[in-house]
């Protein structure tokens, strides 16, 4: 697919984008760039692979800036990432994708995007900008979640779901690395190091950069929550075994001695005087008793009960 920018991307065919004077949008599957790619004058030969795909970066070249993304499914951030390559200069960009990730992206600008002053600069920081559309709204979505889990432990749910607060922490991790690659792809189209960007035009990438930071500091104090509560939880689990094992101190404490009874009279021997005491029994038990009772309320007097 080949675009022209004009006050929104408009559809053209490959030999219009060498007669026209407007900056051009091309989505090309692999297969298509190698066959294709020479007639783009890069002045670089790339050969991207989707397997040696592995961030979303860009990198400045003699006579282009290239460069790769690799994009979490926000609907699912574990499963495999969408991932093409693109190169650019300044007469246009040329997305190499085989995901139809980009070619969604650009579906998308172009249902809501018109604009008074049309460029390669400004239709870059609206493709940057789908990228992240939605995640403010995936973070909001995030942060009610844990505020649950928070009140469901606070109540003393014992059914906390510590799988799903692992979960995620390890989604929020990626989206968070996530944005700080995306940062990094901002700075180096601001820096602007072959000025293939007009200067009134950096301050898109300087806005998209600060979108970054601000959904950076998010992730990053989402994570902060999600690890405080990892904590909370242990403590709770920690204050609950503490409960058991005073109760079973306190058990075994006050058997103690009713056991040493046990033990001692349970000995048997001839002369033993109250084996024939007709009082024995009944004042072994009040013993027993006076030594149960004595026990928790001393426990209950150094609130240990």
């Amino acid at each position: 697919m080949f675009y022209l920018i004009d006050q929104t991307l408009k559809e053209a065919k490959r030999d219009e984008l060498k007669n026209s004077d407007r900056q051009y949008v091309a989505v090309l599957s692999f297969e298509e760039w190698k066959n294709e790619r020479e007639s783009f004058e890069y002045g670089i030969d790339i050969e991207p692979e989707l397997s040696e795909i592995y961030t979303t970066k860009a990198e400045v070249n003699y006579d282009s800036l290239t460069g790769s993304f690799s994009i979490p499914h926000r609907d699912d951030l574990s499963a495999e990432d969408s991932k093409f390559a693109f190169v650019l200069d300044e007469k246009g960009i040329v997305f190499i994708d085989d995901s139809g990730k980009a070619s969604e992206l650009i579906e998308s600008i172009i249902k809501v995007k018109k604009w008074k002053f049309p460029s390669l600069e400004r239709f870059i920081y609206d493709f940057l900008d789908q990228i992240v559309i939605d995640d403010l709204r995936l973070m909001e979505k995030y942060e009610r979640e844990l505020d649950r889990m928070e009140k469901k432990m606070m109540e003393g749910d014992d059914d906390f779901p510590s799988v799903r607060l692992n979960d995620i922490r390890s989604d929020i991790r990626d989206l968070r690395i996530h944005y700080e690659q995306l940062m990094d792809l901002g700075q180096e189209l601001e820096e602007n190091e072959n000025n293939f960007f007009k200067l009134e035009n950096l301050r898109y990438f300087r806005l998209f950069l600060n979108r970054m930071a601000r959904l950076h500091d998010t992730s990053t104090s989402l994570r902060e929550y999600t690890m405080q509560l990892r904590d909370q939880y242990k403590a709770h689990l920690d204050i609950k075994q503490n409960r058991i094992m005073t109760v079973l101190t306190v058990v075994t404490t006050i058997f103690m001695p009713l056991t040493l009874i046990v033990g001692w009279y349970g000995m048997n021997f001839r002369y033993m005087p109250e084996l024939e005491w007709k009082w024995g029994y009944p004042v072994i038990i009040a013993v027993s008793l006076i030594i149960a009772v004595s026990s928790l309320l001393f426990f209950k007097k150094k609130k240990w009960l």
